[in-house]
């Protein structure tokens, strides 16, 4: 395995850094002997990753690596750059996560009753309650800009337990952060590579000094035909599948029959995209590579639509804009075994002008088209060219018909003319040409 690269190494010494520690360009240069540019961008990578957070006015801490499942768990730091926050104390506690926010407009005992470790008190200027909230073991965030007495500061520090002042209403702090956590949702439903890939240490690989007997080996205990070539730093140079060993003596090295520079995907690639290159190219098997093209894993065909077809029948928690059109359209029967579809025009669905907007319309008219093509041939499709003659204004609250008609199918494709009407009047007029992705 090849040795690490100063970057690596300043990302490990970053990631073993307790919780809570607060870190520098400066310290880091120091401690790993390296340049302050190089430090820096690892912090940047850290902060990237989610273990690292920088805060105007405090600083960059070492915060709680989140796993998928706790994405909705936010940490204090992350509140402080939500409402663009000032931390009047406690700042060593703000790397701990937040369980439940509580908003602070009731009566003092009453409010107490709903505050309990591990929450946030949304509060205006009630030093009281900043002080009770800290002792039930709870951060505070102040509202309306303002200051809290020198006391309740220092119990803060005492405590570890962050307050934070800002300039925001309670309102608009709770919508603020509600929308965080709405959106860490929706990232949260996308499944990525790195959340299916046959990590490194259960994938077979090929050496480029290895011989063509070596393939025969992995064959023979696998039953798999095609391994990814590697060079002995780990770097990705090649492919190799049956098709390329046919016909060649044992004794030739791999490097000489490879497919180079293979098409790879990253752990942060969508497993959608992956799917889409995957049908286009004709690929069974893709190498997962990371930043620096090293082999981290692979992914299989069958692993990508399998993950597709498990998240189609997943609960959506964070409802995107698709979600919302899609969940609208109703079926109904057009006549001679024609599929035809409804779909109510709701106020998310308009532009600034109160009419349906032209990314609702693209929605509308994919969904359609799926739906359709699904009827004829089981699997999921990807749209490759969308023609849109014309679209009309549609006011909110109206509903729309949608009649999708299948020009042309085949085996790889399909051919799709939508027409979109309102009130009988034709209002839209697609044709799309999109891709099948078998699911076998």
């Amino acid at each position: 395995m090849a040795a690490k690269t100063k970057h690596e190494k300043i990302l490990k010494y970053i990631d073993e850094l307790p919780i809570g520690e607060k870190i520098s360009v400066r310290q880091i240069a120091k401690a790993m002997n390296v340049s302050e540019g190089t430090a820096y961008r690892a912090i940047k990578e850290a902060e990237n990753k989610g273990f690292v957070s920088t805060i105007e006015r405090v600083g960059t801490i070492r915060i709680e690596r989140k796993k998928k499942e706790n994405i909705e768990k936010l940490t204090y730091a992350e509140v402080v750059n939500i409402v663009d926050g000032q931390v009047l104390g406690g700042k060593t506690g703000l790397h701990k996560t937040l369980n439940k926010f509580v908003i602070g407009a009731m009566k003092l005992e009453a409010m107490m009753r709903y505050t309990e470790a591990g929450n946030l008190l949304i509060v205006g200027n009630r030093t009281q309650a900043h002080e009770l909230a800290l002792k039930a073991g709870a951060a505070v965030l102040i509202t309306g800009g303002f200051d809290t007495e020198e006391h309740v500061k220092r119990l803060a520090d005492q405590l570890e337990l962050p307050i934070i002042s800002t300039s925001y209403d309670t309102f608009t702090v709770a919508t603020m952060i509600n929308r965080a956590i709405y959106d860490q949702l929706i990232k949260k439903e996308i499944i990525l590579v790195e959340d299916i890939l046959t990590p490194l240490s259960k994938t077979y690989y090929l050496f480029t000094t290895d011989k063509v007997s070596r393939w025969h080996e992995l064959n023979k205990q696998t039953t798999h035909s095609r391994y990814p070539v590697v060079d002995h730093n780990m770097k990705i140079q090649g492919m190799v599948t049956s098709k390329d060993v046919l016909g060649q003596n044992v004794d030739t090295p791999i490097e000489k029959i490879m497919t180079k520079q293979p098409m790879t995907v990253t752990g942060k690639t969508s497993v959608a995209s992956t799917a889409h290159t995957m049908v286009w190219e004709g690929i069974e098997v893709l190498p997962v590579a990371d930043d620096l093209n090293r082999l981290e894993g692979l992914v299989s065909r069958q692993d990508v639509l399998k993950a597709l077809q498990m998240n189609q029948r997943q609960p959506q928690v964070g409802e995107t804009l698709d979600d919302i059109v899609t969940n609208q359209m109703k079926f109904i029967q057009a006549g001679k075994g024609e599929e035809a579809f409804t779909c109510e025009v709701t106020p998310q669905m308009t532009n600034y002008l109160g009419t349906i907007s032209y990314g609702v319309f693209t929605t509308i008219v994919s969904e359609a088209a799926n739906r359709v093509l699904r009827s004829y041939k089981k699997g999921d499709l990807v749209v490759e060219n969308m023609s849109i003659y014309f679209l009309k204004p549609v006011q909110m609250e109206t509903t729309l018909e949608i009649y999708p008609k299948i020009l042309e199918v085949g085996r790889k494709f399909g051919k799709v003319d939508v027409e979109v009407f309102n009130e009988g009047i034709l209002v839209g007029k697609a044709l799309m040409m999109c891709q099948l992705i078998d699911r076998t």
